[in-house]
């Protein structure tokens, strides 16, 4: 048996950044693992600048999503405007800023997942950790800063539900989660449970074995918050028909 922390993310819109070039800013279709810590990070207290923890977040948990429901993909067309940089000069505020007359627009495509519904399971993967699963669990439920999906315009539109769950492996541990049911009625059912998750082999992990899977690698582990870089991780990705279940 294993402990997963497993919590539900809803959201009417949500953004898991992709690589970003140039004017276009796209979305995978699922929380990348840079994002979730990120979320765990948030809600218990530890700035974005402090690199020590952020690390340390990456190294002890192993990192699994579900895919309730994809969403829909929505582009936004975004204008911001800045003032030029003058050496010395601060802003102190966003007006401070609007009353500079040399004013230059940046125009960008923002990619966003809408009514997309998403259970996260974290696991710890050495027995000596800095925190514990409870303390994470508890940090969900009373965040010390405000949590989003993604960006600051996409916030929670139902609770987490963290709850940790003794579990044969992680297939099952995800499929014991109801995922606000009753709430999300409305939301198109699939054919198949998709998961992407790190850490464990195919019979570890507890994938049937009609399942579609491979691997690939993803650009989503923290290599430095402060910085805003990240560098590549193995992931693997399952397609289970429910049928088969």
């Amino acid at each position: 048996m294993k402990e997963f922390l497993v919590f539900d993310l809803y959201g009417p819109m949500s953004a898991w950044g992709d690589i970003a070039v140039g004017e276009q800013r796209p979305s995978f279709g699922q929380p990348t693992k840079s994002a979730i810590l990120g979320l765990l990070a948030a809600a218990m207290g530890i700035r974005r600048n402090d690199d020590m923890e952020h690390n340390q977040l990456q190294m002890e948990l192993g990192f699994a999503v579900r895919v309730n429901h994809g969403g829909v993909l929505l582009r936004d067309y975004h204008t911001t405007q800045v003032p030029s940089q003058k050496k010395g000069k601060i802003f102190y505020c966003r007006y401070d800023e609007t009353n500079e007359d040399s004013l230059n627009t940046i125009l960008s495509q923002r990619d966003y997942r809408t009514d997309a519904s998403y259970t996260i399971a974290l696991w710890l993967r050495e027995d000596q950790s800095t925190w514990t699963l409870k303390d994470f669990k508890q940090a969900l439920l009373k965040p010390v800063f405000t949590l989003y999906l993604g960006r600051k315009s996409c916030p929670l539109a139902l609770p987490l539900k963290p709850q940790i769950i003794d579990s044969d492996n992680l297939y099952q541990a995800l499929l014991q989660v109801d995922s606000h049911n009753n709430f999300l009625m409305y939301l198109p059912k699939s054919e198949t449970v998709s998961i992407y998750y790190e850490g464990f082999s195919l019979a570890e992990a507890g994938i049937p074995k009609q399942a579609l899977h491979w691997q690939s690698s993803r650009r989503d582990a923290i290599a430095s918050r402060k910085r805003w870089q990240f560098k590549e991780r193995q992931e693997h990705y399952a397609s289970i028909p429910l049928r088969g279940d």
